[in-house]
């Protein structure tokens, strides 16, 4: 497990981290969250030890992070860090290289993240003849190339269409799946939602929430359901406790003030005729978002 405890960073007068603190659990995809400049990129960089932190810490297992436990890491930045003229093939082996793999195991991993993210034909091309999406494949492929047991992505989708976020995310969920913890930022918010297992919301360099997403939907959630039934719901605007947001013929959706309202409705529904659907609504991560950073 990643913890990040207590981390605070200034530059001069202006704080751009206070008290940062969460986990990045193991076998879990964590999104992390945030409005530019909010301290995302700044707190993966303290993470990766490109930044030195001014109180706090991180660690991995328990154990304080060093070079020597940070090799064990992926990561991802925003901006392209790969080396334009060199062929991508080359340069992924290259990377593997430097991090402890046989020259036999980098080409085999090398081979198969190029087949896997679909770059295999554009192997032995030079990074800066590549697509800007192909380029954003790439950034990933380097990232995974070594095998790491913990990855750290910054806006990993940037840049890339429907059907190749699609091919990143089953390869991503892999990684997830043998047990590494994965960070990722995204402005993406219905991707996110969509991928992630825990969900960690920065503003203004604070943590505004932190969780696993269906807790933090919960936590968030008003009262809201949604019934549709065969008969006309519109009594509805009748009953106490009630506040109906919506009604069509037999669909309405509605804020109750207690669970008990709530719970009156559906019984008074089910006398009223047959009752096809009564849910409670959960906010979007974009409703939570806009809810714990205003």
């Amino acid at each position: 497990m990643l913890q990040i405890r207590g981390v605070g960073k200034s530059y001069g007068a202006r704080r751009v981290l206070d008290d940062v603190s969460f986990d990045v659990l193991p076998g879990r995809m964590t999104g992390f969250v945030g409005g530019n400049g909010a301290g995302k990129t700044t707190t993966m960089r303290i993470i990766l030890g490109v930044l030195e932190a001014d109180e706090g810490s991180v660690t991995l297992d328990d154990a304080p992070l060093g070079p020597t436990g940070r090799r064990r890491f992926g990561y991802m930045p925003e901006e392209r860090g790969l080396y334009p003229k060199m062929k991508l093939a080359e340069q992924l082996v290259y990377l593997a290289r430097l991090h402890g793999l046989t020259a036999d195991d980098a080409r085999r991993s090398t081979d198969d993240l190029l087949g896997r993210l679909g770059l295999a034909e554009r192997a032995g091309d030079a990074v800066e003849k590549l697509s800007l999406g192909n380029q954003q494949r790439a950034q990933i492929a380097a990232a995974l190339v070594h095998k790491p047991e913990v990855l750290i992505l910054d806006e990993p989708f940037s840049g890339l269409d429907p059907m190749a976020v699609e091919v990143v995310l089953e390869v991503l969920l892999e990684r997830a799946r043998a047990g590494a913890p994965v960070l990722f930022s995204s402005h993406q918010l219905d991707i996110v939602e969509r991928l992630c297992d825990d969900l960690v919301i920065i503003s203004e360099g604070t943590i505004r929430a932190a969780g696993p997403r269906e807790e933090l939907r919960d936590e968030h959630s008003s009262l809201r359901y949604q019934l549709q039934t065969s008969a006309d719901a519109g009594w509805l605007r009748q009953e106490a406790g009630i506040d109906v947001i919506e009604t069509d013929g037999g669909f309405a959706l509605f804020d109750a003030e207690t669970p008990e309202a709530a719970s009156r409705v559906l019984r008074a529904a089910v006398e009223r005729g047959e009752v096809t659907d009564f849910s409670r609504q959960h906010p979007t991560l974009s409703q939570i978002f806009k809810e714990v950073v205003r």
